[in-house]
């Protein structure tokens, strides 16, 4: 028995709404099924305008744009992140500003951004690791002072909350992905959530290669034409077919994954308790999507250990972010104070499989074989 770190899960409508989006004879972007997507999620989440994009990474590209980020800019943003969380930036001319994990979490440490803050300064970016939120009250509150923009990584983060408000929805822009690795997939895919109304307008040129042809199709307007700097943003829409039938299915996805991260934390817990390794903490104004499932070891070697043990049962756990600032690219470009953080994640952590159809048997083996391996020490 062999058990994947990921299993991407398949409704049973994808194809049928493939075979729909094909038969109507408009399958590139902003097809119905990318307007169904839209608009779902802006119901439900009360997002102000959701624009659908070809990955999360494109999202943040056009994130960086509507910044107006320029050569020489400060961006304030997490080392323990995705390299698509700062690359947009970098792309623009952007230095980074790498800001530590906190202590009882891998998300940005709030109470560290104000000393990173400079006259350059021109956004903050924040990634609620896991699914679990950053503390964006204080997040936004530092911000509105030195009058920054600030955009939320929400990668990992569909359908979780602070206090009681949708991940995505508190900074000026937020990005989500739907990569086969995510809980609501479409191969590739993602979304840009603009919460500014001064955004929408220019997110909508940007992401059509800078011309003003939503305008054009919405009889705004009775030509279109390059009227700002942009990109093809748009993803076709098969793939918004695909993703609309995972939405429709969200409840039930994100009911089971939450059953299964929950039934990891509780059969842990006296590991916890004895100190061999740390759970994940919520904070009381976060709550759980069932993304990742992590845990801390005490060391490297021993996450290392733990991996290799499990691999040898046939179960794949795998290390998450390597420190951005001590990546091969921007090592030589790292001039701030050190953080030991980021690294200590980067070195400890280790991730657990969770997927939708995860059975109870192959969850418990997962759990019988780690609690072995400490059993053992």
């Amino acid at each position: 028995m062999v058990i994947p770190f990921n299993k991407p899960f398949l409704t049973g409508r994808e194809t049928n709404y493939i075979e729909q989006a094909v038969a109507s004879g408009k399958i590139s972007g902003d097809g119905m099924f990318t307007r169904y997507c839209q608009q779902l999620l802006e119901e439900k989440y009360s997002f102000k305008k959701c624009l659908l994009t070809t990955s999360c990474t494109d999202a943040l590209e056009m994130a960086a744009l509507l910044a107006n980020i320029q050569p020489g800019d400060e961006v304030i943003a997490p080392s323990y992140t995705f390299v698509s969380t700062v690359n947009p930036f970098v792309l623009r001319g952007a230095v980074i500003k790498f800001c530590d994990s906190r202590a009882d979490h891998p998300g940005i440490e709030e109470a560290k951004l104000e000393c990173l803050i400079s006259p350059k300064t021109k956004a903050i970016a924040v990634t609620h690791y896991a699914g679990i939120a950053c503390d964006m009250d204080v997040v936004m509150e530092i911000a509105q002072r030195h009058n920054l923009m600030v955009i939320e990584d929400a990668a990992h983060s569909i359908d979780s909350l602070y206090k009681g408000r949708p991940l995505g929805s508190l900074g000026h822009a937020s990005a989500f992905s739907f990569h086969e690795t995510k809980n609501i997939i479409a191969g590739e895919g993602g979304m840009i959530v603009l919460n500014d109304e001064g955004l929408i307008e220019r997110a909508e040129i940007i992401r059509e290669k800078g011309t003003d042809r939503s305008k054009f199709f919405r009889g705004e307007v009775d030509k279109y034409g390059w009227v700002d700097v942009g990109s093809s943003f748009l993803p076709s829409d098969i793939t918004a077919a695909f993703l609309y039938a995972q939405l429709q299915n969200l409840e039930a996805i994100q009911t089971r994954r939450k059953q299964i991260w929950e039934t990891y934390f509780d059969a842990f817990q006296s590991l916890d308790d004895k100190g061999f390794i740390a759970l994940p903490q919520l904070p009381e104004y976060a709550t759980n999507n069932g993304h990742i499932f992590y845990m801390v070891c005490n060391s490297a070697d021993e996450r290392d250990h733990l991996i290799n043990y499990l691999q040898e049962k046939g179960i794949l756990a795998i290390f998450h972010y390597l420190p951005l600032h001590q990546s091969a690219y921007y090592k030589t470009k790292y001039h701030g104070p050190p953080l030991p953080m980021a690294e200590k994640y980067a070195s400890q952590l280790i991730r657990l499989p969770l997927f939708y159809t995860l059975t109870e048997q192959e969850q418990q083996f997962i759990i019988d074989q780690v609690k072995k391996f400490y059993a053992a020490k």
